[in-house]
């Protein structure tokens, strides 16, 4: 089963461990977003909600526990995201307006594939 940090991750697609100082560049995407994640195929659990951030288009997690996540929003408010934890790895795209988003998963844990979507939406 894929952990549940690394459940977290993918859709912590976003969370960040850095403030923004008022001259650093920002994106419409940027701040704090509420992020379902819904499993659809597989043995993961079935739904997990995490609150998030996006910092300069850069995605990130501040979640604690060993966790690798890389990300970022494009300007068209495309999404990618690749997180790892241990012997595990998810992967997500999808794509973000001003105020709400949705995309895919998908991710390995061993020999265990799980599949589904997440849904967004900004907080604040």
């Amino acid at each position: 089963m894929i952990s549940h940090h690394l459940k977290a991750s993918v859709l912590a697609f976003f969370c960040a461990t850095a403030t923004i100082s008022a001259a650093a560049a920002r994106t419409v995407y940027d701040g704090p977003w509420s992020v379902l994640i819904v499993t659809e195929k597989g043995s993961c659990d079935r739904a997990y909600r995490y609150g998030v951030q996006i910092v300069d288009g850069n995605v990130r997690y501040d979640g604690g526990g060993p966790i690798n996540l890389s990300g970022h929003v494009m300007k068209n408010g495309n999404v990618q995201v690749s997180v790892s934890s241990g012997g595990s790895r998810a992967d997500g795209v999808g794509r973000l307006s001003k105020s709400i988003g949705r995309g895919n998963w998908t991710g390995v844990s061993g020999s265990d594939r799980c599949t589904g979507y997440w849904q967004a939406e900004r907080r604040g």
